[in-house]
Parts: C-alpha cells; sequence; structure tokens
C-alpha cells in the first residue's frame, strides 16, 4: 500500500502552527496578568525567557536521547504537551497560591512541546521521499509565520468581539490545535533519516568544519530575524513615532508576513533558485533593512525597512538546515538537534545584545538596530565562503 505522506506533510504543517501559538499567545496577555494576578512585569519578563530557555534544553535532549525514543512518540508528546500547557493557563494559575507559579508551569509544559517540535518537524519532512526538499521545507517553515499571524489576528478579533476578559476560553480553543494533530501524528507515515544505530554522534560531528559554519549560519539567522521582530513593535513605536496599535500590527505583524511570503516565494520557485546565491541576496537584503531602519532621518524608509527585514530573514533559517542536511547525510537528529539549538542561542543573544546596546546608548532603540546589523554581516561572509568551498568540492 502506497503511503500517504501528504498526511504527514500536512501533520508538521499543523505542528509549526501549534510553535507558532506558543511562542506569541501569551505575550498577548501579559498586561491580563499583571492586572488579574497582581504579577509584577519584572516577574511577567521572566515569562518569554523561560519559554526560550525551556526550548534549548529540550533541544539538548532531543540531540542524545529522541533516536532511542523514537520519532512517532516524540513528535505525539509534543502535541499533548502544547496542549496541556495552553489549556492549562485558563486553570492552573488559580490553583496556585502564588498564580505566577502556574503561568510559569504552563509555560514550562507547552515549550516542551514547542522544542520537540522545533527539533522533529524538519527531520521528519526531510525523510520523507519530497522532491526538491529545500523547497518544501522552506514552505513547511511559512505556516509558522502563518500561525504568527493568525494567532495574533484572531486573538484581537475574540477580544474585540467577546471581551479581553473571556481569554481563559481563547486558551482552550487554541489548545484545539495540537490536542487535534495529535491523531495525524499517530496515524501518518514517518520514516527516519538514518538506519537506528547509524546516525552520527555528536563528538564526530562537532569534528566536521561544514558543521561549524552551519552552526554559524543558524547564530545569525536566528539573531537576524529575533533582533528585529522583538523589539519591532517598540521601535516602530518609540524610534519611528508610530501609535501603539500602528505599532503592534505593522512591527511584528507585518514582519511575520513578509517572512511568510519570503518562504512561500522559495517554496514555489526554488527548484528554479541556487540556494546559496538566494540566502546571500537575503543577507545583503536585510543587512541594507538593518541600515535603512537604523539610519533613516524619516519614520516612512524605517519602518520599510523593518518591515522588508522579515522577507530577508524568511529563507535563513530553513535555508540553512536545507544546505546543511546533505552535506551530512548521517548526522541524523542530533544534527537537527544542534542546529535548532544554535538558531534558539541566536535568537536569545541578538534581542539581548539589541536591549543592552540601546540602554548603553541613553535609550536610542536606531543604534540598538545599527549593532544588530553584525549578523546578517557575518552570514553574508559565511555563505561566501562556503559557496567558494563548494565551487571546489561540488
Amino acid at each position: 500500500m502506497q503511503k500517504n505522506y501528504g498526511k504527514t506533510l500536512r501533520a508538521c504543517y499543523l505542528a509549526f502552527i501549534t510553535q507558532a501559538i506558543t511562542a506569541n499567545f501569551a505575550p498577548l496577555l501579559f498586561l491580563k496578568f499583571h492586572t488579574d494576578y497582581t504579577i509584577s512585569l519584572g516577574q511577567i519578563a521572566l515569562i518569554p525567557t523561560v519559554f526560550f530557555l525551556t526550548q534549548l534544553l529540550v533541544d539538548v535532549f532531543c540531540a542524545r536521547f529522541v533516536d532511542s525514543i523514537g520519532y512517532r512518540r516524540s513528535i505525539v508528546l509534543s502535541e499533548v504537551a502544547s496542549g496541556l500547557g495552553l489549556a492549562g493557563l485558563a486553570f492552573l494559575p488559580d490553583l496556585f497560591a502564588d498564580p505566577f507559579a502556574g503561568v510559569i508551569l504552563c509555560v514550562v509544559i507547552y515549550a516542551i512541546g514547542s522544542g520537540l517540535i522545533e527539533v522533529l518537524a524538519s527531520p521528519i519532512v526531510e525523510a520523507c521521499p519530497f522532491d526538491h526538499k529545500d523547497a518544501v521545507m522552506s514552505l513547511l517553515h511559512s505556516f509558522y509565520c502563518w500561525g504568527s499571524v493568525g494567532v495574533i489576528l484572531l486573538s484581537t478579533l475574540f477580544f474585540s468581539v467577546f471581551g479581553i476578559q473571556h481569554w481563559k476560553w481563547l486558551a482552550c480553543i487554541w489548545a484545539l490545535v495540537p490536542l487535534y494533530n495529535i491523531w495525524n501524528f499517530a496515524t501518518c507515515p514517518i520514516e527516519h533519516l538514518t538506519e537506528d544505530g547509524q546516525g552520527m554522534k555528536i563528538r564526530e560531528l562537532f569534528q566536521l568544519p561544514i558543521f561549524w559554519t552551519a552552526i554559524l549560519l543558524m547564530i545569525c539567522a536566528g539573531a537576524s530575524e529575533l533582533a528585529m521582530a522583538q523589539w519591532a513593535s517598540a521601535f516602530t513605536e518609540a524610534a519611528l513615532g508610530f501609535s501603539k496599535t500602528v505599532g503592534d500590527l505593522a512591527g511584528p505583524c507585518l514582519f511575520a508576513v513578509t517572512m511568510g511570503i519570503c518562504r512561500v516565494i522559495y517554496g514555489k520557485f526554488g527548484p528554479k533558485m541556487d540556494l546559496i546565491k538566494f540566502m546571500i541576496g537575503s543577507g545583503i537584503l536585510c543587512l541594507a533593512c538593518y541600515l535603512l531602519a537604523g539610519l533613516s532621518a524619516s519614520p516612512v524608509p524605517g519602518l520599510i525597512g523593518c518591515i522588508c527585514c522579515g522577507f530577508s530573514v524568511g529563507i535563513m533559517w530553513p535555508g540553512t538546515i536545507s544546505i546543511t542536511s546533505p552535506r551530512i547525510p548521517k548526522g541524523g537528529t542530533a544534527l537537527f538537534a544542534l542546529l535548532a539549538m544554535a538558531g534558539d542561542l541566536g535568537g536569545a543573544f541578538g534581542p539581548s545584545l539589541v536591549g543592552t546596546v540601546t540602554q548603553q546608548a541613553g535609550d536610542n532603540l536606531r543604534t540598538g538596530v545599527l549593532v544588530g546589523s553584525i549578523f546578517p554581516l557575518v552570514l553574508i561572509a559565511a555563505l561566501i565562503l562556503l559557496s567558494r568551498k563548494a565551487r571546489k568540492q561540488p
């Protein structure tokens, strides 16, 4: 009987949407947590830190143990954890003497699910017998962008119609997405990148120069994306002078839209393109966007630079995976887990650097954004070196 790999692909699409829900829903409720549960803003600032730290720990765990646990069990667990964590937001904070403890517990639970999705969805698709896998991978990652836009817009619509006081119902509604996807992953065909015991060990990966090039690319990809995405709303409001509403919609929302458009374009026309050249072009555009946003004296060009940056970073994360995987064919789950960990490290370091420089420059966000341009610059240099090596050793 012919296996239905289309079902596998659809399950991974929903998994990336789930990851977008876990990353973007709670931040919409930060002020609600502050007022309803009297959680300090300092404690609320720890929520995204705990989320990304948990994902990093899951990345490390997956590099060592997922192959022995199995792809199917692990990816089903990712959906269970995501669903329980999201639904738990509606109940657990009220069950604890300190509501913040309940919120953090939910964040840790659904961050475990998000981390597993981040590590496993890409190799599951990579192991399927699709043609033009780099294009398929780009399209797959676009669903994180569409999920981010969807959760922001639909949640905003829900709050407008029913009131934000009913946010607990929405938490349960969003939890239905991963809970439904449990069935998809339980029944779809799932292949492995390598035979049992044939995947490379972590220490073997460390001995490959191409692996360290890929790690550098992933760090720069994560930093280039999130240094702008995390500060997009504040940048458009404080540095460019737009209102809070425009800052939220024109900043992170349009950033995610343009990032998704880039991934869809490559998913459609990728087979006709040279991936490394496309990424070098994207890196140059990203550098230009950072410089435009940081140097422009007028708010409109600065906003354009912020929005177009989303398009420029769209191919960086999935493109690095597609470049690396065929060059390390026995990398297995450890390779994908360590690449995800590097991307998360960049995603944590990039916004932190922008924020630190901004503070030292007297709360000047333009200066912070200008310093962020170092990440696409390093990415361009690494890609050019990789391109030269590829021409010598195709």
